[in-house]
């Protein structure tokens, strides 16, 4: 991450592709005024925000280091993302 961010570290939470953000948990934390509803109580919450995504970068299975990620053929002939500091193979994020 790069910003009053940088150095922070965690999972992503919400992937908002037609804005190009996504929202880390634990990062980005800002103070969200909010106003008193139906079933809630006014007062300035904790909230994390979005980050744009060129402000982000994936870490390296291998080694733990934030890495640009590359697109190469694999053996059987479909795409496949790679570590382009170690080259090594990443493997697809499982959704939970």
């Amino acid at each position: 991450m790069s910003g009053r961010n940088k150095g922070q570290r965690g999972r992503v939470r919400l992937n908002l592709i037609e804005r190009d953000r996504i929202v880390i948990e634990g990062v980005n934390i800002v103070k969200k005024h909010i106003k008193r509803g139906r079933a809630r109580q006014a007062g300035i919450v904790e909230v994390e925000a979005a980050l744009h995504v060129s402000k982000v970068r994936l870490i390296s299975p291998a080694d733990g280091l934030p890495t640009k990620v590359g697109i190469r053929q694999g053996a059987n002939g479909k795409n496949e993302r790679f570590c382009k500091r170690t080259g090594t193979t990443i493997q697809n994020p499982v959704i939970e």
